[in-house]
C-alpha cells in the first residue's frame, strides 16, 4: 500500500534533503527510521530537495509498504525514534499511484532575513546589518513572473531537463525587525531561491538596478547572477496538490 508523510526538519545538521554517498541527509535517517519501525526495507520519494543546511516547514514523501497502517499508531511510532530535527506531522493513505514529487503542482519557499543581531535565530535566519531598499527588490521580484526560462538561477549540476519554471508570486514582506521573501512556482530549479534572493538583495543594495535584474534573468548567463544567498535563512514551507488529493 502507498502512503504520503507529511514531515518538517531543521536542516541544519543535514546534507540537504536527497541521499548522498559518504553525508548524513533528512533522506537517509528517515528511511532508516521507517525501515526500523515497519520492519522491511523503505525507500521514500520526496516532493523535492533541499540544499544543505535548508530547512522544511512542510516536506511530503510517498512510501509503499506490505500492510495496512494504524496511521495514527505509525505517526506514533516514527516520531519516537527520529532525531528531535525531523518529525512526520501526518500519514495519509492515498491511490497506488500517487506520485509525491510529480503529483504536486505547487511549492512555496520562505527566505528570511534578521534586521537585528539576535544570537537565537542565526541558524534560522541571514542577518543584515542595514536594511536594503524593499520597494527597489518588490520591484525586481515581480519582474520574475514575467520570464519562464530560469537558467541564470540554476546550478550547472543535476538531471534537470528543462530550465522552466511557472512563477507565481514573488514578493518582500517588512514586518518589524525582519525582512520575508515569499516565492510560490509550480517548481523550482536546484539552488534556484538562495541565487534569486542573493541576486534581489544586490538590488536592495544598489549593486544592481532593477533594469540590470531583468537583464540578467533574461540572459540566460549563470555566470551574471549573484551569490548565493545563506542557506540558514531558506525555508520550504509548502508543497501543494489538487482538490481533494488526499480525500480517501
Amino acid at each position: 500500500m502507498r502512503y504520503f508523510l507529511e514531515i518538517a526538519y531543521d536542516g541544519t545538521n543535514y546534507h540537504g534533503w536527497q541521499i548522498q554517498p559518504n553525508a548524513l541527509t533528512v533522506q537517509q535517517v528517515l528511511n532508516d527510521c521507517l525501515s526500523t519501525v515497519l520492519r522491511e526495507t523503505i525507500e521514500t520519494v520526496g516532493s523535492g530537495r533541499t540544499d544543505t543546511g535548508v530547512h522544511a516547514e512542510q516536506q511530503f514523501v510517498h512510501l509503499d509498504v506490505t500492510g495496512k497502517l494504524d496511521k495514527e499508531e505509525a505517526c506514533y511510532r516514527f516520531n519516537r525514534i527520529l532525531p528531535h530535527d525531523i518529525a512526520v506531522k501526518n500519514v495519509y493513505e492515498v491511490m497506488p499511484d500517487a506520485h509525491a514529487r510529480f503529483d504536486a503542482i505547487a511549492r512555496t519557499y520562505e527566505y528570511r532575513i534578521s534586521l537585528v543581531n539576535n544570537p537565537f535565530i542565526h541558524a534560522y535566519s541571514h542577518f543584515l546589518s542595514r536594511k536594503p531598499d524593499v520597494n527597489l527588490m518588490n520591484e525586481a521580484a515581480a519582474a520574475l513572473l514575467s520570464f519562464e526560462d530560469f537558467t541564470t538561477f540554476s546550478k550547472v549540476k543535476g538531471e534537470t531537463k528543462h530550465y522552466r519554471c511557472q512563477i507565481f508570486r514573488a514578493d518582500w514582506q517588512l514586518q518589524a525587525d525582519r525582512l520575508l521573501f515569499t516565492i510560490r512556482a509550480n517548481r523550482f530549479l536546484r539552488g534556484m531561491v538562495r541565487l534569486v534572493v542573493g541576486t534581489l538583495l544586490d538590488v536592495g543594495n544598489g549593486k544592481l538596478s532593477v533594469a540590470d535584474f531583468k537583464t540578467t534573468v533574461a540572459s540566460q548567463n549563470r555566470h551574471l547572477a549573484s551569490a548565493a544567498a545563506p542557506a540558514a535563512g531558506l525555508f520550504l514551507t509548502k508543497v501543494e496538490y489538487p482538490p481533494n488529493y488526499f480525500g480517501l
